[in-house]
């Protein structure tokens, strides 16, 4: 039997006025998947978070975390939730060791055990004991995790939580979270304007516009939809190559010092043989995939992300 979804969205509305922010969203996130939250500025990416955790009273709708509603059972839902909405904020003059006893006072059945856990766990040891105000970004970003996995929820929410760290610390960021979803199997909803980081690091994305859900995916799914099977040859000679290929009735585009076909990896093959045939040096041959960056901007028309 499948495991039930740890969020189940429907119907979520928001209105503010006239205006509609939020239209009829509908959407599950499974335990133990990270799910990409995209879309461009404005398109109403943290109104849903901000309903998500109780932050916002949606107009219509509902959000069912562990089966219990946000709007009608919310103490029962949200104490299953961790959340860093936006930047964590934290006593810079108390050490990030204080900080989490200070927070797990708040909650009953928060053991100092679990407190050195969850520190391990986002690599904190060592400087666990400074005081908050010489962490870095990138430190403060993982005591925030470590603060909102303090009471070991079944989803975590996540709000631009790469914004300011180095490429370093996203990394690290990025390994982390994959670790809790497949280890913990904690549930992960992300959002993100890094959508190079957000392709190595969730399962499926949903992206809005506009502030309606327009699709939903598995990420390679995404990726690959639509595409037809692209090759990219790096070749001695384009041109005289480029005659060789057309003459087996394929087209060839000139694409930086190469060329590229739209073959597959059957007829890449084939080509690659005639080309060593004809005397031209073939250097190598890869499939040509677009990004989640490109195909997200081709269906949002262009739009700047947030």
């Amino acid at each position: 039997m499948l495991d039930k979804p740890t969020v189940v969205i429907k119907g979520l509305t928001k209105k503010i006025g006239s205006r509609l922010i939020i239209d009829d969203l509908n959407f599950e996130v499974p335990k133990g998947e990270v799910f990409g939250f995209l879309g461009p500025n404005g398109a109403g990416k943290t109104t849903t978070i901000r309903m998500m955790v109780g932050l916002m009273k949606p107009t219509f709708g509902d959000v069912w975390i562990e089966g219990k509603s946000i709007r009608h059972e919310f103490e029962q839902a949200i104490r299953h939730v961790g959340a860093i909405v936006e930047n964590p904020e934290m006593y810079k003059y108390l050490s990030g060791y204080k900080n989490l006893i200070h927070y797990a006072r708040m909650i009953p059945g928060i053991s100092m055990q679990r407190i050195d856990e969850v520190v391990r766990l986002v690599g904190l040891d060592q400087r666990i004991h400074d005081k908050v105000k010489s962490y870095s970004l990138g430190m403060r970003q993982r005591l925030g995790v470590a603060q909102a996995l303090l009471h070991k929820p079944n989803l975590l929410i996540l709000d631009e939580p790469t914004n300011g760290l180095d490429p370093a610390g996203i990394r690290e960021l990025r390994d982390y979270l994959r670790q809790l979803a497949r280890e913990e199997g904690i549930s992960i909803v992300v959002s993100s304007h890094l959508l190079a980081e957000m392709e190595l690091m969730c399962d499926r994305i949903g992206i809005i516009q506009k502030g309606k859900l327009v699709d939903v995916q598995l990420i390679q799914d995404f990726v690959t939809e639509g595409e037809e099977e692209r090759y990219w040859f790096r070749i001695s000679s384009p041109d005289e190559a480029a005659l060789v290929i057309e003459g087996m009735g394929i087209t060839a585009v000139r694409r930086e010092q190469g060329l590229e076909l739209a073959v597959t990896g059957e007829q890449a093959a084939d080509v690659n043989e005639q080309l060593v045939k004809a005397g031209i040096r073939v250097y190598g041959f890869h499939p040509v995939k677009k990004s989640l960056e490109d195909k997200f901007l081709e269906m949002t028309g262009g739009e700047t992300h947030v």
